[in-house]
């Protein structure tokens, strides 16, 4: 082949994978980076907690809301963020059983204790006396309700198996509230930026609520 025939069959070769590449739907293409991307944010964010999944859920909800494959594309936000989530939060349970079990302890024990204060602790065993499994549903809505819940779970030795019951329905109950959230949002104005916009903004003012109230109430 001639180096004039060989630059055009290059090119030619060339041009048809441009055109597949374009011929991608964009939606398709964010679906598949942005549902493993909300799995792996919301997992870690139930193991290290500075990641904001409630923010993160309300937002893939109001880009779903706006996309044309609703439902199914707001079902799929919350079915990714609630496995996430009950995911994540077998993980750091079993990383704690590891630490109680053993002399010494661990350091992801050490990290539970030192994110859940002496008084919300002994609440949390107290309710988890009054009510069972059943208090982790409530421990997942309340703002830094889940830590002190789970350390208490973890010093009554609760199996793992027994915290998964409880944990399951809570995750579910976490992911369909940050979802209607976002579809608030998504519902209110028709720029998904603004959408996104309220859903944070309502989502860190949930957060943030209980420690503002407890710092108001110190002074």
């Amino acid at each position: 082949m001639t180096g004039h025939g060989l630059g055009h069959g290059l090119g030619h070769g060339l041009g048809v994978a441009v055109a597949a590449v374009g011929q991608t739907p964009p939606e398709t293409t964010r679906q598949a980076v942005g549902y493993p991307a909300l799995f792996l944010l919301v997992a870690l964010g139930a193991l290290v907690p500075v990641i904001p999944t409630g923010a993160l859920v309300s937002t893939a909800a109001v880009v779903a809301f706006h996309q044309r494959s609703l439902p199914f594309g707001v079902l799929l936000v919350f079915g990714v963020a609630a496995v996430a989530a009950f995911a994540g939060d077998l993980a750091l349970y079993w990383l704690g059983q590891r630490g109680v079990r053993s002399r010494g302890g661990s350091r992801w024990l050490e990290a539970l204790r030192g994110r859940a204060t002496p008084e919300r602790l002994a609440q949390a065993q107290r309710k988890l006396d009054e009510h069972g499994v059943l208090v982790l549903v409530v421990s997942r809505l309340v703002p830094a309700g889940r830590i002190p819940v789970m350390l208490a779970c973890l010093l009554a030795r609760l199996p793992l198996r027994r915290f998964a019951r409880g944990d399951a329905p809570a995750c579910l109950a976490w992911a369909a509230t940050y979802c209607l959230i976002g579809i608030l949002g998504g519902s209110l104005f028709p720029e998904p930026w603004k959408g996104v916009a309220l859903a944070v903004a309502v989502t860190l003012l949930i957060s943030g609520a209980p420690s503002l109230w407890r710092r108001l109430r110190s002074r």
